[in-house]
């Protein structure tokens, strides 16, 4: 049973073990055990007073027979071996998973009965007890349970402990082991569809390929040839105008860049547990966060407090690359958001000023609890300069059941029109609903300064967010669209889905999607 963090290991137990001696083995008597003694005692002293060899003979054998038991026990040496194995060691919450518990017996002397008990933390549930058969040297046996949690968090799993008892069922005799495993509990992931997200400017965004050359052959920017260069890139025209041999350049692999921001104040939310708005808003930054990794784009989870979470590359600026492997970089998000707790910051300045000293450029998705009327202008400033910027506002007045036409209502809607009229798609969060319906809301399309804000086909123009940039680079366009982000035909784009604009219309740029 490793410590957290390390493989699956073993630990041992030694029966015969001294802690605290014999007369501390004497504290395992059991009920029974006890029962015998105090008779055994009780009788013997009435066999003396009354003069009863007989009852005396009774009171010796009842008194001895827990005393040997416990000796005989306590000097038995038994060695004993146990295991743990956690499966899966990582569970989004409200799942299941599997601890399965394997005891060897390693001695050379066969096991009386065994009682195995693990310790568990008891939001997981009661800790599991089983009753093992006496093992013959050499044996093994293995036994399996559940635990749940519904509370993210870490949960320490262990130690392992074993009681022996003796034929008779007089003592008892704890032997603990002292490795134990973690259950990390993640915060719910959930599938999330693929959208159209709008606000990113013709030639502002990151895009997964830089494109060089952009309007044909006559645009190529070579470079001279090196050793090893594919002759088919050959480019013959600059060859024939520099005298020397030129090839084209190639494609430059850049990701798209987003940050996702999750707002920790507690002065933001109201109510704990597994239906809190804040659990809420922790769940949906993991689902954007690892759906847009597995989209392409390199991730930066960023706090209230300025801070990225841990387990992120900071010579890259706090994203998080999907590249080689998507779900270890997903997964170590996905441990940080674990633990992650209330912060005790009023304001999202330092967010603000995270968010300035990068360049503030990308896809921006915010998390925010309750805003006042400074927080909200402030939060307003945040959006990307030409870029997307979608904001999930959870106002406490509509998770803390406040009645149809309160103010506090009236004051949510004022704050959540600041933030569209500052370009922001921002959607309103009620108890119960689902993430994947807003995400789907977010990307619907719709004009400029509606319902929900700047909308797909708005200004300042469409973004993709599928890891492909706007104008100015080489992006998947939908059918019907040509490979410059124009509109080969406009009818058959709309038709298709695609949504694509002309590169003449306001806001034009190629479609994606999130």
């Amino acid at each position: 049973m490793p410590a957290p963090g390390g493989p699956p290991g073993s630990g041992e137990a030694h029966d015969g073990e001294d802690r605290g001696g014999l007369w501390a083995a004497f504290g395992g008597l059991t009920t029974r055990g006890r029962s015998f003694l105090a008779a055994g005692v009780a009788a013997t002293a009435c066999a003396y007073v009354l003069g009863q060899e007989d009852l005396l003979r009774v009171g010796l054998l009842l008194a001895v027979l827990p005393v040997v038991c416990v000796v005989v026990l306590h000097l038995t040496r038994h060695r004993v071996t146990g295991s743990r194995r956690l499966t899966p060691a990582r569970v989004p919450a409200s799942a299941e998973a599997r601890v399965s518990l394997r005891v060897d017996n390693v001695s050379r002397l066969p096991t009386g009965l065994l009682m195995l008990q693990d310790r568990v933390p008891y939001v997981l549930g009661p800790r599991p007890r089983f009753v093992l058969d006496r093992m013959e040297p050499g044996g093994r046996r293995e036994v399996s349970y559940r635990v749940r949690a519904d509370l993210r968090g870490r949960y320490p799993l262990g130690p392992l402990q074993l009681r022996l008892t003796d034929p008779f069922g007089m003592c008892e005799l704890t032997r603990g082991f002292s490795a134990y495993d973690t259950l990390t509990v993640v915060p719910r992931v959930d599938r999330l569809p693929p959208v159209r997200l709008g606000g990113e400017a013709a030639g502002h965004g990151d895009g997964r390929y830089r494109v060089l050359a952009l309007a044909g052959e006559d645009d190529v920017i070579p470079r001279g040839y090196r050793h090893g260069d594919d002759l088919r890139r050959v480019h013959w025209r600059s060859t024939a105008r520099y005298g020397e041999l030129m090839v084209r350049r190639e494609e430059r692999p850049r990701r798209a860049h987003c940050t996702v921001l999750l707002d920790t104040r507690a002065v933001a939310y109201e109510g704990a547990g597994p239906g809190s708005p804040f659990e809420w808003a922790v769940s949906g930054a993991a689902s954007v966060a690892s759906h847009l990794m597995e989209r392409g784009f390199t991730v930066r989870l960023l706090t209230d407090t300025g801070s990225a979470l841990p387990g992120h590359d900071a010579a890259s600026g706090g994203y998080a690359s999907s590249s080689p492997d998507p779900s270890g970089a997903a997964g170590l998000m996905l441990d940080a958001l674990a633990v992650i707790d209330h912060s005790e910051g009023t304001g999202l300045s330092p967010a603000h000023d995270a968010l300035l000293g990068t360049g503030g450029e990308g896809l921006l998705v915010a998390f925010l609890g309750d805003l006042d009327e400074s927080q909200a202008a402030l939060a307003a400033r945040m959006r990307p300069r030409g870029g997307t910027a979608v904001a999930f506002v959870l106002p406490t007045a509509t998770w803390s059941g406040a009645p149809e036409g309160d103010p506090a209502h009236h004051e949510a809607d004022e704050r959540l029109r600041v933030l569209r009229d500052a370009g922001w798609t921002a959607l309103p969060v009620a108890p119960g609903t689902a993430l994947p319906d807003l995400w789907r809301l977010a990307g619907a399309p719709g004009p400029a300064g509606g319902p929900y804000g700047a909308g797909p086909y708005g200004v300042p123009g469409a973004a993709l967010a599928d890891g492909y940039g706007a104008g100015g680079y080489d992006t998947a366009t939908a059918p019907g669209a040509a490979a410059d982000g124009t509109a080969a035909d406009p009818a058959r784009a709309a038709a298709a889905g695609g949504g694509a604009t002309g590169s003449g219309a306001p806001g034009g740029g190629a479609g994606g999607r999130a």
